[in-house]
């Protein structure tokens, strides 16, 4: 049983939302705008939050930004609902640092596993740091740093680094790689993969040459 947040400004969606996960066992708060569901989670942090896109008094992407930049919600498991489906509103919701995101209209079956599957997620647990060579990632601060001098990353591109460190020596998928770090399928969307792969060894410097490309399968860190 988790406490589940529900950002939304459509009654009937909301509701329906509401009773999905209610029937599945959470403890639902629901809100219909981003004024009120931020005065909540100044007294009580949910365990997961779904959120919308487009609500009255701010989008989900500058929710989504705000949570990320504390200290206390950076870390909080987030699924985005909208009805905006372009590859460039997918990748712009995930890379603010949504965790996953589900397409309008959407089956309460895949709501329910949505949710399911990000909450054993959010609950694994990892080292506190990685380092191959002179490439360190420190997973409690998530930071990366390189020969002791941090450079920043965006959010999956953090997420990414940390798949294949975490993986060292074992060749990814394009596939596995969308499931591991976006936590969806973005089916014959691998140009996303590649793109983030692409700024990520720019900022890796000399070390950028670890990440090997495996053609016609993924990458690998070595």
């Amino acid at each position: 049983m988790a406490l589940i947040y529900i950002v939304e400004d459509d009654e009937s969606i909301r509701e329906i939302e509401e009773i999905s996960l209610r029937n599945s066992g959470h403890i639902v708060c629901s809100f219909e705008n981003a004024k009120d569901f931020y005065r909540k989670l100044e007294d009580v942090l949910p365990d997961l939050v779904v959120l919308d896109v487009m609500l009255p008094d701010e989008n989900g992407y500058e929710i989504v930004r705000r949570l990320r930049r504390q200290s206390v919600t950076k870390r909080l498991p987030i699924i985005m609902v909208t009805a905006k489906t372009t590859e460039l509103d997918m990748i712009r919701g995930l890379d603010d640092g949504a965790d996953d995101y589900i397409k309008k209209p959407f089956s309460i079956i895949e709501l329910i596993t949505r949710v399911k599957a990000l909450l054993r997620r959010s609950v694994e647990t990892e080292e506190k740091s990685l380092s191959v060579g002179t490439v360190t990632i420190d997973n409690e601060r998530r930071i990366l740093l390189l020969s002791g001098e941090q450079v920043d990353l965006t959010f999956k591109e953090y997420e990414l680094l940390k798949l294949l460190m975490q993986n060292q020596g074992i060749v990814l998928s394009r596939e596995v790689i969308m499931q591991k770090v976006w936590g969806t399928d973005f089916e014959g969307e691998s140009r996303t993969v590649d793109m983030h792969i692409k700024t990520l060894r720019q900022k890796l410097g000399a070390e950028a040459v670890r990440i090997k490309t495996v053609r016609n399968v993924g990458y690998v860190l070595e």
